[in-house]
This record gives structure tokens, C-alpha cells and sequence, in this order.
């Protein structure tokens, strides 16, 4: 068996199963019956000459020469990633589509003014939006739904991954908002976070907004008490202007002024959450992704000058 007898389509049906787990779910984000999946995963198990799945309870896993073979696979997808990049510059140009993955806040102040850049700049150049959570961008960048995850530092993989390419973007700091009538609302002192330490806070029952608010409170050497649940940031600031407790709302989600909260910039030690950018390993030199990372990276510049001239 030569290696250039592969199917690169059974490989990719490889990747996908040792992600997903089951043949259904992965015939569902390949858009392929279960059937045609078992049959690309047994061919290729022939042709490589050993078994590539072992049963896991109600699913699979990949054996230990299936890993290997995924390790090369991502090796090849990446360099052939590259490949299409370099031929796309003579073949295309500058037309084409770009897609951007990103969550709710990264949208109105770092999506929608770098794509308004692309536009100018590029008017072939088609885009699309996807809204999708932090941890999401990851399964839509190996669907190839999306051609630019933008995500949080703090949901990337654990160890590397050289299925992704990931670079940082913006670090957004973490302001309190607090009631208007509230003391440290009228104080000429800002606030340390310790000196909130007795106070009700709001903030989510999961995700990641959840686990930078108590890392940040126990950088700050406390627990938060929470006060109430919620993770949608206009009923959040909405609750702390009513006086129901206070927040750490990021300088993305706090654009616009809400009447009844005043942001303060923490004293000491300054929370911050680190805004990426993940694209597949290799395809960031396609002259379409690079350009809208261009796009993206400028406007981010710009936010950085902003908080400099809030802080």
C-alpha cells in the first residue's frame, strides 16, 4: 500500500469520529449517513493494514495506530492548507468568501468594524458572521463552517494543538460595575477588588464568564457571593443598576453608557480577559484570512488605544 493511495476524505472521516466519539454524530457534522462513515473508516482501516477503532461504552475510540496516523494526518492537512493559500493567491485574488466565528460581545466593537475595513479595502470579498460560544469556535473551525474562530484565551485546548494556529488579539480589561448611589461609585478612590469582597455579585451559573469572575476574586483573595444568576450582559448591567449586586462586566461587553452604573477601574492588580484569534493550522496565509485578520488585528489596535486613554 503506497501512502499516495489515501483517501484524504477518510482521513478527515477519521478526525472527525476521534473527536465526536460515535459514528452517528460524526455522519451528522459530515453530512453523511452512518453507513457511508463505516464504510470510509473500514477501507481505510484496510488499506493502512491494522485496526483503527476500539469500542469505548456506547462509543468508539481510536486505536494506538490510529493516533499515529492522526498525528501525520494533521501534519499533511496543515501543509496542504498552505498549498491552497499560496495557489488561491494566483487563482483568486482578492474575491471570495471569509467566515468569522465569534462570541456575543467580540461582535458590535471588534467583528463588525474590521469586517466594515474588509469591505473598503476589498469590496470582492464576501463575509459572514457566526455567533458562537468561546469553547464553539474550535468545533466549527474543524467543521469547516468557519474559516476564523475568534475566542478566549482561557477556553483554548489544553497543551498544543497543531491542528490550530492562535494568536492574541486584544487583552480586555475587566471593569466593576456598580449602583450609581453606591459609595464606591462616589468615591475619588477606585476601588480595590478585596475592598468588594462583602458585597452580592452577579454572574453565571457555567462557562467562562463564571471562571474569570472567581479567578479574578481569588486573585484578589475572596469568594464572590453570588447574588444572582445571569449571564446576559444587558440584564446584568440592568440588575446592578437597580442595586441587586455588583459585576465585573469586560470593556467589550460594557460599551454605551447604562443609566444607574458606574464603572470603576480596579485598584492593584488589574483583572483582564485575553481575546484570540484560532484559524486550522496553516490556512492564516490564504490572502483571504489574512486579510480579514489584518482587518481584525487593526481594530483591535484601536480598542487597545481606547483603554488606555478609559484607564
Amino acid at each position: 500500500m503506497q501512502v499516495t493511495d489515501w483517501d484524504l476524505r477518510k482521513l478527515r472521516v477519521l478526525r472527525a469520529l476521534s473527536e465526536l466519539g460515535t459514528v452517528r454524530a460524526t455522519a451528522e457534522a459530515l453530512c453523511m449517513t452512518p453507513s457511508a462513515v463505516s464504510q470510509q473508516l473500514s477501507s481505510l482501516a484496510q488499506e493502512v493494514g491494522t485496526p483503527l477503532l476500539e469500542s469505548q461504552g456506547r462509543g468508539v475510540r481510536p486505536t494506538e495506530a490510529a493516533r499515529v496516523l492522526l498525528r501525520h494526518t494533521d501534519t499533511v492537512l496543515a501543509q496542504l492548507e498552505r498549498a491552497e493559500a499560496e495557489l488561491e493567491g494566483f487563482t483568486r485574488g482578492k474575491a471570495g468568501a471569509v467566515r468569522v466565528g465569534a462570541f456575543a460581545t467580540a461582535i458590535p466593537r471588534l467583528v463588525v468594524p474590521a469586517l466594515n475595513i474588509l469591505a473598503e479595502e476589498r469590496p470582492g470579498l464576501s463575509t459572514r458572521v457566526h455567533q458562537a460560544d468561546a469553547a464553539e469556535v474550535y468545533e466549527l473551525l474543524a467543521a469547516g463552517e468557519i474559516d476564523i474562530g475568534l475566542s478566549l484565551a482561557a477556553q483554548a485546548p489544553a497543551g498544543p494543538d497543531r491542528r490550530y494556529d492562535r494568536s492574541e488579539l486584544l487583552a480586555d480589561p475587566l471593569d466593576v460595575a456598580l449602583p450609581a448611589d453606591h459609595r464606591w461609585a462616589r468615591s475619588k478612590q477606585a476601588p480595590r477588588l478585596a475592598d468588594l469582597s462583602g458585597q452580592g455579585w452577579i454572574y453565571g451559573a457555567s462557562g467562562p464568564w463564571r471562571e474569570i469572575t472567581l479567578a479574578a476574586c481569588a486573585q484578589a483573595g475572596f469568594v464572590p457571593d453570588q447574588a444572582h444568576v445571569a449571564s446576559d450582559w444587558r440584564a446584568i448591567l440592568d440588575m446592578v443598576a437597580a442595586g441587586m449586586g455588583l459585576a465585573l462586566v469586560p470593556r467589550l461587553a460594557a460599551a454605551g453608557h447604562t443609566p444607574g452604573t458606574v464603572l470603576r477601574v480596579p485598584a492593584g492588580d488589574r483583572p483582564w480577559r485575553h481575546v484570540i484569534a484560532v484559524v486550522r493550522a496553516g490556512s492564516g496565509e490564504h490572502p483571504r484570512i489574512e486579510a480579514a485578520l489584518s482587518a481584525l488585528r487593526r481594530t483591535a489596535s484601536d480598542l487597545d488605544k481606547e483603554k488606555v486613554q478609559f484607564s
